[in-house]
Formats: structure tokens, sequence, C-alpha cells
């Protein structure tokens, strides 16, 4: 069958529940026949992305994997620095608002008032923190920087194609959108020395599961994103001089809060981009389907319940405005 638009169709008819009769499962007046509409059916390839879980099941799932990962040495260490980020920081808001009238003694501006010393006492204990990321992050964030400049000062494009192999997840090179779409780390061209291909070539990144290609990301973006890393140090690097080679009587009021406030905007924006950067690749490219995606959507199927085939498992925009355009007209 085919609908309006000449798009193939696909009639489902539900099984019957369990214990029902096996004429419950002929197409009759109590039958519900599910007609597959544009936008839902696989890919030529017989790829579909993930199905979209309602927040109960995106819930469980996420706590699930945060388990498994918390009892990992490395999971315990992020999930126990988080914690203190978060306890240590929300007590110093708490402070800053005034949300602790009786440690304003004389005043809560005093600088020997117990509200003043414990602001103090948690901004130093932030710091700390903070130098957790900004320091020791720094082999990583001087390497990519390392390759940066062989690229951009040397013109070695070498140092680019590296770089697209280190951020593999959200980079993509300029020709990379005109390689064969089987070409990934599993299957390299022999033209390996080819300025579309990342280096190392086992660095490349995974074929597309769409059969699709994401076009070439921005150089800039790059530098973009180096660059607030590197200033994130920087920045860090400075705020340690202010805290520790000052002390509170002598430490200008403002300097604190500005170098805490420039560190975070700067990693916040920088993560941002290669977030956003990322999700678009995803979208183009397809992610990879778990064997719980899978069974979901069968199961979806049978019922009667159609995943549209995007990233967002959302009616297509041009879909959508075709549509409401024909209701108009049918008024």
């Amino acid at each position: 069958m085919a609908d309006a638009d000449g798009v193939p169709t696909e009639t489902i008819v539900a099984p019957p529940p369990p214990g029902a009769s096996e004429d419950a499962a002929l197409p009759n007046s109590s039958t519900t026949e599910v007609t597959e509409v544009g936008g839902t059916e696989p890919l030529a390839n017989g790829y579909h992305f993930p199905p979209k879980y309602d927040w109960k099941e995106s819930t469980w799932h996420g706590l699930s994997a945060f388990w498994k990962f918390f009892w990992t040495p490395l999971g315990f260490f992020w999930a126990i620095y988080g914690l203190n980020v978060v306890a240590w920081g929300g007590m110093l808001f708490l402070l800053l608002c005034n949300a602790a009238p009786a440690m304003c003694v004389p005043d809560c501006n005093d600088i020997n008032s117990p509200r003043r010393v414990w602001v103090e006492i948690d901004s130093q204990i932030l710091t700390g923190l903070f130098c957790v990321t900004g320091f020791g992050l720094i082999p990583w964030r001087f390497r990519d920087l390392w390759y940066l400049l062989k690229y951009r000062v040397r013109g070695q494009h070498s140092g680019l194609r590296t770089l697209a192999g280190i951020h593999r997840g959200w980079y993509r090179l300029p020709g990379s959108q005109d390689l064969p779409s089987d070409v990934g780390p599993d299957k390299l061209p022999d033209d390996t020395g080819s300025a579309s291909i990342a280096l190392p070539p086992a660095k490349t990144p995974d074929a597309p599961r769409t059969g699709t290609r994401a076009p070439p990301t921005p150089t800039w973006k790059m530098d973009f994103v180096i660059w607030t890393m590197v200033l994130n140090t920087f920045a860090q690097a400075g705020l340690c001089g202010i805290m520790w080679g000052m002390n509170r009587f002598d430490r200008p009021s403002w300097s604190t809060g500005f170098l805490v406030g420039v560190a975070c905007i700067i990693a916040m924006v920088g993560g941002l981009v290669m977030f956003v950067e990322g999700n678009k690749v995803k979208a183009i490219e397809g992610v990879a389907c778990s064997a719980r995606d899978l069974a979901k959507l069968q199961s979806d199927k049978t019922r009667g319940i159609l995943h549209y085939n995007n990233i967002k498992d959302k009616k297509p925009k041009e879909k959508q405005a075709d549509a409401e355009k024909a209701g108009v007209g049918q008024k």
C-alpha cells in the first residue's frame, strides 16, 4: 500500500492478547490496523534511530548506568568529587545570600564574623577542588594546543588531522563528507595519507550508521574549544595566586568572584560547543542501538506505536508543516 504522498506503508495487525483465541487476530471490526507513515520506516540499510523513552524509563536507565559507573575506580572518584563541589558550592551560595543570620556577629560584613570566616573556608576548599580539573587536565589540554599550533603556525595539516582523531566524537575534517559511507577504523581506504583521514588512521570516526556523513565542522570551533580549555587553566592559576598568595584581609573583594566566574564561564562555553556539535553529528550519522532499543522498536511496532526515524523521535518539521497546510486546505 502507499499513502497520498506515494510513501510505502505497511499494515500491521496487532496480535491477540494472552489467552485469547486465534480468531481474535483476524481482521475484523475490533482489530486495530496500524499504517506506517512517512518518516517512521527504517532507512534503506535497515537502520532506525533508538526510540524515545518516557521520563520514568529514561530516569531508570540513567540511574542504572550511573550505578554501574559509580562502582568503577574512576566513577567513584568523580562521584565523590562532584558531591564535594555541590556541597561546598551550595554552602558558599547560602552564606553569600545571608541564609544564616545567626552567623552575622557583630554584623554580616564584619571581617571577623563567623559568616565571613566560613566564606573564606568555603572559597579555599572550592579553589582546591577546581584545581583538580584546571591543573589535572593540563597534559591533555596542552597536547591539543601543541597540535593546534602545529597547524596554525607551522601550517602542518597533520596537526589538525590528529586533533580530528582526538575529538572524533564531534569534529569532522574538511573533505570527510566525500569519503565512502563504509569507511571507518575497521575499513580504511588505500590512501590513508588523505587530508580527510584522521591521524592515526585507527582514530578515524566510525562509518555512519545512517549511510550519510556529517558535513565538515568549521575549523574555528576547534580553535575556540582548545583555547577556552587552556584559558580555563590560566584563570585557575590566577585564582590560586590570589587565594593563596594573599590573605583575606588584603585580598581585593572582587578578585575571587571575578576569576571564579571567568574560569567557569569559558569552560562551560567550550563544553557547550562540543556538546552541540556532537549532537549535530549524531543526528546525521546515527547512534548505536542497544538490544533494549531494538526490542522496544519491535514491541511498540506490534502494538501500533510508531517512532519517527530521527534523533529526537519527532515528526520532521517540513512534514509537520505540510500536514498543517493540508489540514487548513481541508477546512
